[in-house]
């Protein structure tokens, strides 16, 4: 049997300052905190994660914040919009909501027979809300100032752009299980496992644009789900197969991941479901402590001097 992807797990993108960024995704966009630790590779910095009231794979969007790192160029090779899902009555409420937070929007415009309200968070990081009838595959969860009603449902999808696509749409439909379901002007949409918000990706054409540079505003990588480490050793194989260079297992304590490049350059990762973000600590207290993993607890007291105060929102 093949190893299966079911739709996208997190997206990681590179902040400048921690708490814009925390004002903006939980106080802004009713996001809860779901994992408040640092990066494993460099544990002087923070990694925010924010999801859904339970870390649902699907529904987290994670951060390293890079104070005074310069902003990155956003263009081919990369994933150049993040989508977010809520339900199609939602539109008005979201509109209203960032308007009245001095938040620039483009739209709502129409894509796919969905509408989408265009906007960019505090780093320039381009960021889209999709009023869909489809349900997200997230549970919905009241969040501060933003009813449960309308609250974010997860992810919506994420665009790659790429000067040269076919590649990049041979490796989707040929070796990760995407298929093709639509086509719009440039932009190509791809469907994975049940489909819908969540399993969605769009590959657009930009054969003009610049090419993208990561850091600050920018996506750093996009990673896929798989249930479990049996399959997520399988995908290794099989990437490697393929002639991809894809890296060893490693340990983020939530999940354990693998890396590889698509040939357009996006970073792409393969993350398993489990264990999940309870592992250290209960749902209810999710987010609310700096969580190390075991290799780093005995350099706490150096890691917190280190690290930025942060205040978070009132929910």
């Amino acid at each position: 049997m093949n190893p299966s992807i079911s739709g996208i797990h997190h997206v990681t993108a590179i902040a400048g300052a921690p708490q814009p960024n925390v004002d903006f995704y939980v106080g802004l966009l009713g996001l809860r905190m779901v994992k408040l630790t640092v990066n494993f590779d460099d544990p002087g910095t923070y990694h925010l994660y924010y999801g859904d009231a339970q870390g649902s794979p699907g529904s987290v969007l994670t951060f390293f914040p890079w104070p005074g790192a310069p902003g990155g160029v956003r263009g081919t090779g990369q994933a150049t919009e993040t989508a977010f899902s809520i339900p199609a009555r939602s539109l008005g409420f979201w509109n209203e909501r960032l308007r009245d937070a001095g938040i620039t929007i483009q739209g709502p415009f129409g894509r796919f027979g969905d509408q989408v309200l265009g906007l960019s968070d505090p780093d320039g990081l381009e960021i889209e809300i999709v009023a869909t009838e489809r349900e997200g595959r997230s549970a919905p969860g009241e969040r501060g100032s933003v009813p449960g009603e309308h609250a974010i449902r997860g992810f919506h999808s994420v665009t790659l752009t790429e000067s040269e696509p076919k590649a990049t749409a041979t490796l989707l439909e040929e070796t990760l299980g995407f298929r093709r379901v639509a086509e719009e002007e440039n932009r190509i949409r791809y469907e994975v496992g049940g489909g819908g918000p969540g399993a969605t990706v769009d590959l657009a054409s930009a054969p003009r644009a610049q090419r993208g540079l990561v850091s600050v505003g920018t996506v750093h990588h996009v990673a896929w789900r798989t249930p479990d480490d049996r399959e997520q050793a399988d995908w290794r194989v099989s990437l490697a197969k393929r002639g991809l260079r894809v890296t060893p297992v490693a340990d983020r304590q939530y999940f354990r991941s693998i890396y590889f490049r698509e040939p357009g350059g996006v970073l792409f990762e393969i993350a398993t479901d489990a264990p999940g973000f309870a592992v250290d600590e209960p749902v209810e207290r999710l987010g609310t402590g700096l969580k190390l993993p075991p290799w780093l607890e005995s350099r706490r007291t150096e890691i917190l001097n280190a690290l930025p105060p942060l205040t978070l929102p009132a929910a």
